[in-house]
């Protein structure tokens, strides 16, 4: 009896994964298709590398002041000594501020990038979710992700359709 009510079970289960059907997406695939990820990626290139040479001016600034103040330590007084020790750490500091800022977990570049990306990400999702609704797919996984998928058959593959319907099909 336990078995059979166990194969039962075993059946039902079966069945049930069979009816679900899936879909894949080439999420890298899909953005190197779409023109305004391409522009918002060389636009954070380009706020990255401005920002990156504002850090880098000040680092050097604090780099030479402290080649300045060891080249001139014989000649200085206590109190030049101090000063100048601690316009360095005050050099050092404000650079360090300015990376934090710009490019910090919460900084400016994260800022921008979500500004940027969080439209066309979400433009995406709804796309693959009216794909999905209109297909009945129960699941629809990113094969460009982290994901396990060994093998996916090219006739789940809907990321041209999803290009299609943000309007960037062939």
């Amino acid at each position: 009896m336990k078995r059979t009510i166990l194969a039962m079970a075993l059946a039902v289960a079966a069945m049930t994964g069979y009816a679900q059907k899936f879909a894949l997406i080439d999420m890298d695939y899909i953005l190197k298709n779409i023109p305004a990820y391409e522009r918002a990626n060389e636009q954070l290139s380009q706020v990255s590398k401005k920002w990156q040479a504002e850090v880098e001016a000040l680092t050097l600034e604090a780099s030479t002041m402290y080649k300045n103040y060891q080249n001139e330590v014989v000649f200085l007084s206590q109190e030049q000594k101090k000063a100048r020790q601690e316009a360095i750490m005050n050099k050092e500091k404000e650079a360090s501020e300015l990376k934090k800022k710009y490019f910090g977990p919460e900084g400016e570049l994260f800022k921008k990038r979500e500004s940027l990306m969080s439209p066309i990400q979400e433009e995406i999702y709804n796309a693959v979710a009216d794909i999905a609704e209109l297909h009945g797919y129960s699941k629809v996984e990113d094969r460009a992700g982290n994901s396990y998928i060994i093998y996916g058959s090219p006739k789940i593959d809907i990321s041209n359709e999803v290009l299609d319907k943000l309007g960037y099909g062939h």
